[in-house]
């Protein structure tokens, strides 16, 4: 199975874009990157998530899992290649930097209720399941050296444990936690922790990676008796799902696949071996659920092979096997 990349370039801008930064090991120094490049940032849809995000934070958290929120389409607009001096994107990020909290990590409104720990009312906080994604899309938006930056995840990194990160929450939320035993490692913060920790060369391949890559390989191999934090990895999880919001198989592959020692883990192998039964005989990928939010984009319906979806698809593949895409 070859990835099909004259299928692939014949997509949307953004999907070119990556496919041939990505795929393709172009650089910005050529014109088809440029011309794609450009016309990525002149998408409408591209636009309106930046204007969108122009008044960070915007409302006040109800679920971290909405693909509607607004530290998830930041999150996007990193992972499409977005950087903090294209239009618009300063506003944003100097947005960000505004609400660091003493800890280090960045806060964003939310009210937990007395019931679960809270106070009830609405508060600058951060949760475990929210701030990495926000370092993440900093850092890979061009501010990795940022000493604003470095303090946050300097302070997340902190927090790990033998058997990965909690779930834990900024000292604002008072007892807040998700449900789950407190000795129990978080899922989706581990994957958050994971993506963003590999923004950074000096620690991405400590300790704290290690055992974070181990607490979600070992919840894969032990998926039928450990659903920590309600957090599954059957029907549900398998299903390929696009833009990156939640803990499904995509997300967790695409991170994974970031730290090159974790290629020949047999676990990881096997995560891998599911990835390719879904490609259809040209080796395309179709969504096989989708973010109501996202429903204008060309990966937020079932009934056609997704480009977008088919070029993270072949990104982990290469990453992990390493074979060239034509």
């Amino acid at each position: 199975m070859n990835a099909p990349i004259d299928w692939l370039l014949e997509g949307e801008p953004f999907v070119q874009y990556r496919t041939r930064l990505d795929l393709l090991s172009g650089s910005d120094d050529d014109q088809a990157v440029n011309t794609a490049r450009r016309g990525m940032l002149a998408d409408r849809r591209v636009v309106d998530l930046i204007d969108g995000l122009s008044g960070w934070p915007g409302v006040v958290i109800a679920s971290h899992k909405s693909a509607g929120q607004p530290f998830h389409k930041l999150t996007f607009l990193a992972d499409l290649g977005l950087r903090v001096e294209d239009p618009g994107v300063e506003t944003i990020v100097s947005a960000v930097l505004k609400r660091q909290s003493d800890e280090g990590p960045f806060q964003l409104p939310m009210n937990i209720g007395p019931r679960y720990g809270g106070s009830g009312t609405d508060e600058w906080a951060w949760a475990l399941c929210d701030v990495p994604l926000i370092v993440y899309a900093l850092a890979k938006m061009g501010m990795r050296s940022d000493p604003q930056v470095k303090t946050a995840i300097t302070h997340l990194a902190g927090l790990v444990r033998d058997n990965g990160w909690p779930c834990a929450v900024s000292k604002e939320l008072g007892t807040f936690r998700g449900p789950g035993r407190k000795d129990d490692p978080c899922p989706f913060a581990n994957l958050a922790m994971l993506k963003a920790l590999a923004q950074f060369e000096d620690i991405r391949d400590g300790a704290a990676c290690r055992i974070g890559a181990e607490t979600i390989l070992a919840l894969w191999d032990e998926s039928r008796e450990r659903h920590p934090y309600l957090f599954h990895m059957g029907t549900d999880f398998r299903k390929l799902k696009a833009p990156f919001v939640w803990y499904d198989l995509l997300h967790v592959l695409d991170v994974l696949s970031r730290f090159p020692w974790l290629s020949t883990d047999a676990r990881m192998q096997d995560m891998i071996s599911v990835l390719k039964q879904k490609a259809d005989p040209q080796g395309r990928f179709v969504s096989e659920s989708v973010w109501s939010p996202w429903k204008t984009w060309e990966f937020g319906q079932k009934k056609e092979p997704s480009r977008w979806l088919t070029m993270l698809a072949w990104r982990i593949m290469r990453r992990v096997d390493g074979p060239p895409v034509r």
